[in-house]
């Protein structure tokens, strides 16, 4: 028992204040070989070689401190390897002694850092090479996001050639039990992944495969779902259904969502292959255990293929069964009692998740109009009576809303089969319904009006679609294209604009603006409507013919040029666009790249009469008569009535010196047309050249031919004098009889010196006339004598160059 009189253990130890000088502690040697040590022995050498004792050295703990100048002494029992004067001295560029502060000046080293392991080391450089190849998977499907398909490929390449290396290391330094088969198994992933992006299907396959026959990937039979998916693309549909069957039976039952969706992909391909009836087995097992819009609509379409009538009307009422698990519209509705929840309902009534509701119906509601289009001209005796029972069927299920919308396809059904008459009734019976419905109605009466002509209807009908909505963009168009018929081109112009405010993306208000700022000749405006309409529509060849008719209309060739060389990419054989082409190249100078041009459009379209006179004429201005005769006897044969292609064709054999033929097919020409004068003067040409008896013959015809068509002319004058004489005759009969017998006596004295010169021309054998297509060839002159006769065409300017060699 411990009383107040017992001795206390620690009596005695505070009373002595030994305090060491510093400036020993500088100076001991030892001491400081200590420090530098750490403080790892437990005798400390004083500067004379002796151990110094507690009345001039003493330990103290970290409480020595704490209490002021005197230390509490150090007990046998402290942690082995470290001191409390260690961490004092440790601490900056100063430490503690027994109360005593350590200048800066000294250098008092802390206890040094714990060795690191060397960087080199087999293991470190093994993980690293992990972390780089994680690095990398993760930069690929980065790139892989934001479709960098290319870069995604390279990383996916470079993270697989790291993992190939890490591998040989671990079997060289003995630890290939240590393989990290999670970082192999995404590497190959990844990899055939990025090759199924690229198009790379065989290299995707191999990698696939790789996977696959490798047993120590517990699930990677699953991936043959994705080997059955490129072989799809690339139309190898009988490999792809073993491959999905195979996928499938990796897949267990309680992934039933995953299961459907392979039956699916089972199902369309069987539908590619033309089995329909393994497709119906497929779509009907899942209709069955997970019904879903898309494949009850497959599954109508395999009974329409097959004609089954029964069938495709249950499939689809069970279309119209399916559940699609939506939310009720009433809990987008507000509540005015509630304003909390009308603030959540603010958030929520247009967020990702509602986005994606509406997507969804949207496409369940179009699934369900398709597959009405589809069956309702075979499941009765004629489309409307079927339209009517699928209406029926709709009205009674959850999607009665899109009732109405299948009559207006009705409608359209209607008009697609030019029944006018019904597609108007059927419309006009939307007048008096729900005005969402009348003004859809109102908006197609309108264009069917416009379609036949009728405007005033057209306008009737558009005006009242846009009371019932005024910002209605499509009855703007129509009635915009009424004011454009009208040729209202400003009011016009304004109804394609405020349709554009109403909806940007109006491709036809964009267009029709753009033609009637044309026609207003604002070609700069018309200029930014196609342009901006062409941004949307890539390859649209009106936009791009309009873009380049309206740098022509501004005097702009080469722009106009470079736009019709796009359109040429886009339609090649169209051959107005050639013959085009072919033009701008003629006025450039170019006749070979216009003969090009020229010649393809004649390939694609050989009843252009004014491309077949093109080529005629070119070859003719060639020197090579013949290749033209067969243009022109191909125009004859297309306009036998027309005299100018006989007339070409004889004056193709004259040119080419073959007088004979064109001789006789002046001839043929005068018996059909025996009136023509340019025929009767070729004749009387060409029979006094070859001294025919025949000449005088047409030498009298000629003048007859003449006299009548004189006669002709001065008839038709006199009639028309007359008739202006006789609207003008109440203000002006006076001056206008005066002027008009004045007319006719000068004209009757002109016609007669006229039949005087002309009957002395060809008294003489003076013929003159006008070749339509040039100058002709002089004939040579192999006759022995000279004739006596008088050279009635020496006044003729030949060109040279169709002189015979």
């Amino acid at each position: 028992m411990i009383t107040d009189n017992d001795e206390d253990l620690y009596e005695g130890f505070d009373k002595i204040n030994s305090k060491l000088e510093v400036e020993e502690f500088v100076n001991d040697t030892g001491f400081q070989n200590v420090l530098d040590r750490g403080l790892n022995t437990s005798v400390v050498r004083g500067s004379i070689g002796r151990v110094p004792t507690s009345g001039n050295f003493r330990l103290v703990t970290a409480s020595g401190l704490a209490g002021g100048d005197f230390g509490r002494p150090m007990t046998s029992v402290r942690a082995a390897g470290y001191s409390s004067m260690g961490r004092r001295l440790s601490t900056g560029n100063q430490g503690w002694l027994d109360g005593q502060t350590v200048p800066a000046t000294v250098d008092v080293s802390a206890v040094p850092p714990l060795e690191s392991k060397p960087e080199d080391s087999s293991e470190e450089r093994i993980k690293n090479m992990e972390k780089k190849v994680n690095h990398l998977i993760e930069e690929s499907c980065v790139a892989a996001c934001q479709a960098e398909i290319t870069l995604a490929l390279e990383k996916a390449k470079e993270a697989s050639r790291k993992e190939r290396v890490l591998a040989r290391q671990r079997e060289q330094l003995g630890v290939s039990d240590q393989i990290n088969l999670d970082l192999t198994y995404s590497v190959l992933f990844n990899l055939a992944n990025r090759y199924t992006a690229n198009g790379m299907y065989q290299e995707a396959l191999n990698t696939y495969q790789a996977i696959v026959r490798n047993k120590m990937f517990a699930h990677a039979g699953r991936l043959k779902v994705n080997m059955g998916n490129i072989y799809y693309i690339q139309k190898n549909y009988s490999k792809a259904i073993k491959f999905f069957r195979m996928g499938l039976d990796q897949v267990p039952n309680t992934h039933k969502l995953m299961r459907i969706k392979i039956m699916q992909n089972i199902g369309i391909s069987f539908v590619k292959l033309g089995q329909f009836s393994e497709a119906i087995t497929a779509f009907e097992h899942i209709m069955q255990e997970e019904p879903d819009t898309k494949t009850g609509f497959n599954l109508i379409v395999c009974y329409f293929i097959k004609g089954d009538r029964n069938k495709m009307k249950y499939a689809f009422q069970q279309l119209l069964r399916v559940d699609l698990h939506l939310d009720d519209e009433d809990r987008y509705l507000q509540h005015n009692d509630d304003k909390q929840y009308d603030l959540i309902l603010e958030v929520i009534q247009n967020d990702e998740l509602r986005q994606y509701e509406k997507k969804k119906k949207v496409q369940a509601e179009n699934f369900i109009k398709l597959a009405a289009k589809i069956i309702s001209p075979v499941i009765e005796s004629n489309f409307s009576i079927g339209y009517d029972w699928c209406i029926d069927q709709v009205k009674m299920s959850s999607y009665h809303e899109i009732a109405h919308d299948l009559e207006i396809d009705k409608a359209v059904m209607f008009l697609k089969q030019k029944d006018f008459h019904q597609a108007i009734v059927t419309l006009k019976s939307f007048e008096r319904k729900d005005t969402r419905v009348a003004c859809t109605a109102a908006t197609n009466l309108s264009f069917l009006y416009f379609l036949e002509g009728d405007l005033l209807q057209a306008e009737k009908y558009a005006d009242q679609a846009l009371s019932v909505d005024r910002y209605n963009p499509a009855a703007l168009v129509n009635k915009g294209n009424v004011f454009y018929k009208q040729q209202q081109y400003e009011k016009a112009r304004d109804c394609y604009l405020e349709a554009l405010q109403d909806d940007t993306q109006c491709v036809e208000a964009l267009y029709n603006l753009g033609l009637v700022c044309k026609q207003l000749e604002r070609y700069e405006e018309a200029l930014e409507a196609f342009f901006k309409l062409h941004s949307v529509l890539r390859n649209s060849a009106p936009v791009v013919y309009q873009l380049m008719d309206i740098y022509e209309k501004l005097g702009d060739p080469t722009q106009a040029q470079e736009w019709a060389m796009q359109l040429h990419g886009m339609v090649p054989t169209d051959p107005f666009l050639l013959q085009r082409l072919g033009d701008s190249y003629e006025q450039e100078g170019d006749k070979s790249q216009a003969f090009s041009y020229y010649y393809d459009s004649f390939k694609y379209y050989p009843c252009n009469f004014d491309v077949i006179e093109w080529l005629g004429a070119y070859y003719i201005e060639s020197q090579f008569c013949e290749k033209a005769v067969a243009y022109f006897e191909r125009a004859s044969l297309m306009q036998p009535n027309q005299i100018k292609w006989q007339l070409m064709i004889a004056s193709c054999h004259r040119r080419s010196g073959n007088y004979q033929q064109a001789l006789e097919t002046y001839r043929i020409i005068h018996r059909r047309f025996p009136e023509n004068i340019e025929c009767l003067q070729f004749l009387v040409r060409l029979s006094s050249d070859m001294d025919l008896p025949e000449a005088q013959d047409y030498i009298a015809k000629l003048k007859r031919a003449e006299k009548l068509k004189q006669a002709r002319e001065q008839r038709r004058l006199s009639s028309s004098e007359s008739r202006e004489s006789s609207a003008n005759y109440d203000n002006h009969f006076n001056v206008q009889s005066k002027h008009a017998h004045s007319k006719n006596n000068s004209f009757r004295q002109t016609e007669v010196r006229k039949e005087t010169s002309l009957s002395r021309d060809i008294d003489n054998e003076y013929i003159k006339y006008n070749d339509p297509l040039g100058p002709s060839v002089e004939r040579p002159r192999t006759a022995a004598r000279t004739r006596p006769i008088q050279d009635d065409f020496a006044d003729e300017e030949v060109d040279e160059n169709l002189l015979p060699d």
